[in-house]
């Protein structure tokens, strides 16, 4: 039986930029930043969080150079298939630090069904969302 998600995995097409976004604006923290083979593997965290978030670059040793081309063309349309959804106790604020900084911004806070929150794209096209459900304060 599966007892939890321990990692997923988003393409980025530069890492650095990636750390930039996800550590220096976002706030979450590296969980391991280290050459494995023939690719860096960077995972991020909420903190205090165990589970990890891949940023992997498309190329090797998943995709050849053809495909990892491919790869990186969707994923800058925002159609490479990940997506993040993170909690928050101050939707609110939270986007009003967000977009302050900047962060391409694809839905303002609204009340939704499930709770409140809002859309965004890392650098590199990837959608996020970003609210506090019901149950939460």
């Amino acid at each position: 039986m599966l007892t939890r998600n321990n990692l997923s995995s988003l393409f980025v097409l530069d890492q650095d930029a990636a750390l930039d976004f996800y550590v220096g604006l976002l706030g979450l923290e590296v969980s391991a930043d280290l050459q494995f083979g023939p690719m860096r593997w960077l995972t991020v965290r909420v903190p205090g969080d165990p589970k990890e978030i891949l940023l992997e670059r498309p190329g090797a040793p998943a995709h050849d150079d053809a495909t990892a081309e491919q790869v990186r063309d969707v994923v800058t349309k925002g159609a490479g298939g990940g997506w993040l959804a993170f909690t928050t106790d101050d939707v609110d604020g939270t986007f009003a630090r967000l977009e302050a900084a900047g962060v391409d911004v694809t839905q303002e806070p609204t009340d939704q069904p499930y709770g409140r929150d809002f859309g965004i794209r890392d650098p590199f096209g990837n959608p996020i969302r970003i609210g506090s459900p019901p149950h939460l304060p």
